[in-house]
């Protein structure tokens, strides 16, 4: 679980930071640099966390054959809607170091706005996942997958916000 928060500690320091430009002939901007290294970047630690994410599930979860059938179609799509809301996040976190420095109150309600929107959407996601689970295997086994990725998700959540400067 650690290996897992730690990945997207990186991923939120880097999404504000930005990554270092690498020399190349004939050489891009540096802005296009940093985006391509930043995506790049974020692809790498999408895949290993997808990675520890179903090696966690998978033990967690102890489903037979059958179950499992049913279960990783649902709970695949379930992980690419999240990854849209990560994306958005990624652009809040992106927006926020953007204007950090000089933050207006309009940007800081945007960017507060922004995430409590994000946040309320992932959790009627998991709302609706829960019944799409319970429908495919049973509502125990719902509540389990339900408290494994909340688990996680807080785990990520918190590593990302802790990663986050206060705003002054």
């Amino acid at each position: 679980m650690k290996k897992l928060s730690n990945y997207l500690a990186c991923a939120a320091v880097l999404a504000m930071a930005g990554t270092p430009a690498v020399a190349q002939t004939p050489p891009p901007t540096t802005q296009q640099t940093r985006e391509a290294n930043l995506q790049a970047y974020i692809g790498m630690m999408r895949q290993d966390l997808k990675k520890d994410k179903v090696s966690i599930l998978t033990q967690l979860m102890d489903l037979g054959p059958d179950q499992a059938a049913k279960f990783w179609p649902v709970y695949n799509e379930y992980d690419k809607e999240l990854v849209k809301l990560a994306d958005e996040r990624i652009a809040l976190i992106r927006l926020y170091a953007e204007n950090y420095s000089a933050l207006s109150d309009e940007m800081a309600t945007k960017i507060a706005m922004g995430a409590m929107d994000i946040e309320a959407r992932r959790l009627e996601m998991r709302k609706q996942y829960f019944q799409r689970v319970s429908q495919a295997l049973t509502a125990k086994d719902a509540a389990r997958w339900l408290q494994i990725e909340t688990q996680i998700e807080k785990l990520i959540d918190l590593q990302i916000l802790a990663s986050l400067p206060i705003v002054d």
